[in-house]
């Protein structure tokens, strides 16, 4: 097999001109090529002006002559050996041991439990939220405000973790020596998940098609031999001279156990602080804050493709952006899970508190575009004491501010980006309609984020516009708070994956502070089981 990368087309280009590049690449005939596929499809808009946007493809290719004459041939850095690395999943026999426990039931618990059920090992997964169906029907009835927040299902806990209610995006910029990135993207694909997972650059499965992908992971971790068990939230670990022996969970039921995959996502907080009374090594580490805006995303598709922003090739526009404030202790300031044809959806795990995040359906075909547009902080700004859980602490202040702002009925605070930067609370809306539900009270967000966030991101939207024509626009609207961009602490684990503190327990994913979405940490989960399975 033969990789061709940077075959660089129009984005209107017809069937048969990427074959016909193909073959100029590898200076071969018709008659050489045996099979080819798209490896990966990508799109360069930076020259989007007179039909400037480029389609850049990498291909795999089967050849007929021997592939050493070929590569040879063809003279290109642009033409290799496709070497493409299988992740090796555990294969050990089947003992009558006890079964490993894992902790969760997001990207990171599931994948890390599909590896040992393969291995044989039966896993069982606790999950303190609902399964997807339920979870889904839970987390509208909040959203209409028919019910409050229910602190065991809701956007952050159940079925599939936080990324069920997001884009679905599995964009990574982790390594993939060891092949857990492609097997994540084979495995989605193969329970559901759309087919161009696999080739598009900047792939995402959509909340709209997330729950049946969910569903059918379940259905196959079962048929393994695995035990899910839904509505069932750790409560205490058990220890015994420095090694894990067993859990309680909030039911009072006790499980014999010595190995634990702990794959909880960003906001188990009892559970952290549960670790924390235990003594369990963990350290405060910094995350991000701010807020999401929302622009029209006919203006995103307009300034980032041009005249070819309704070609079906591309749909909806994404954007990302990096602006470093001045200064030398300037934070960045950037775009997080950035949502085309989106909406703003609430977050809160629990009663009283606001908490923003971003949900596209797979079409991407909302009326606005909303992205996090985030401030660096970093364990000295929320305290220096040493406490882990100082970053908690400083979510939840934020949390609670906004939602004293909003008003009991669990709107959030908002202010259009024009009066954002010149430092006066809004008082009526543009042209921009915010999305959230079950709404927003305009007014002034610096009664709820710091004023260094505030300053921060006042300095960044400058910059950005130049990048983003439209991006400044005065009706733009923001809407607070965004404080869940990763976990705030770290949990430590040493070079076997295991804490330090307790022998059998591996923290895994991105509440433990190894990822960051959905594809990173689901490839974590896969080697941290695979570590245990050997163990």
């Amino acid at each position: 097999m033969i990789e061709i990368s940077q075959i660089r087309l129009p984005v209107d280009h017809d069937d048969e001109a990427l074959q016909r590049a193909l073959l100029r690449k590898l200076r071969v005939g018709p008659d050489q090529l045996r099979d080819w596929k798209i490896h990966r499809r990508a799109i360069d808009a930076r020259k989007k002006e007179d039909g400037g946007i480029r389609l850049i493809y990498t291909i795999h290719a089967e050849v007929v002559d021997e592939e050493e004459k070929i590569l040879a041939a063809a003279r290109s850095p642009d033409v290799r050996p496709a070497t493409q690395v299988i992740f090796a999943v555990p294969q050990v026999p089947a003992k009558d041991t006890q079964r490993p426990v894992i902790i969760g039931a997001g990207p990171c618990g599931y994948f890390a439990a599909l590896s040992l059920a393969r291995a044989g090992l039966r896993p069982i997964i606790l999950e303190r939220g609902k399964s997807a169906g339920p979870r889904a029907r839970d987390v509208t009835r909040s959203w209409r405000g028919e019910s409050d927040v229910d602190p065991e299902s809701n956007v952050q806990f159940g079925e599939g973790g936080a990324g069920t209610f997001s884009d679905g995006k599995l964009y990574t910029g982790i390594k993939d020596r060891d092949g857990a990135v492609r097997f994540v993207l084979e495995e989605l694909a193969a329970h559901g998940a759309p087919a161009d997972i696999l080739v598009k650059g900047r792939p995402h499965i959509g909340t709209d098609r997330l729950i049946s992908v969910l569903r059918s992971l379940r259905s196959k971790i079962l048929e393994l031999g695995g035990e899910i068990r839904f509505e069932t939230r750790l409560d205490d670990i058990l220890l015994e001279n420095g090694s894990l022996r067993g859990l309680r969970t909030a039911g009072g039921d006790e499980i014999e156990v010595s190995k634990v995959i702990l794959a909880v996502g960003h906001s188990a907080r009892e559970t952290f602080e549960m670790l924390h009374d235990h003594g369990i090594a963990m350290e405060a580490k910094s995350f991000s804050v701010g807020a999401r805006i929302e622009h029209p995303q006919s203006m995103i598709d307009r300034s980032l493709y041009g005249p070819n922003r309704d070609h079906p090739r591309l749909g909806a526009a994404p954007y990302k952006f990096v602006r470093r404030g001045r200064g030398r202790k300037a934070r960045s300031c950037y775009s997080f899970c950035m949502c085309p044809g989106g909406l703003v959806v609430a977050s809160a795990s629990a009663p009283g508190l606001i908490v923003t995040n971003g949900m596209s359906s797979y079409a991407r075909d909302d009326a606005n575009a909303n992205a996090g547009f985030m401030v660096e902080v970093f364990p000295g700004d929320f305290g220096d004491d040493g406490n882990p859980l100082a970053g908690i602490n400083f979510q939840r202040e934020l949390e609670q501010r906004a939602f004293r702002l909003g008003g009991a009925d669990g709107k959030a605070p908002a202010q259009l980006l024009g009066d954002f930067l010149k430092g006066v609370s809004s008082t009526e809306l543009g042209k921009v309609k915010p999305s959230y539900r079950p709404g927003v009270i305009l007014t002034d967000l610096r009664e709820c984020l710091p004023d260094y966030v505030v300053r921060t991101m006042q300095q960044a939207a400058a910059g950005v516009a130049k990048q983003i024509k439209g991006f400044s626009r005065g009706d733009a609207v923001l809407t607070a708070t965004e404080t869940r961009s990763s976990s705030p602490l770290r949990i430590i684990r040493d070079d076997t994956m295991q804490s330090p503190s307790a022998r059998g327990l591996f923290p895994a994913g991105e509440g433990a502070g190894y990822a960051g979405g959905i594809l990173s940490a689901a490839a974590d989960g896969l080697r941290v089981a695979r570590i245990l399975a050997t163990a």
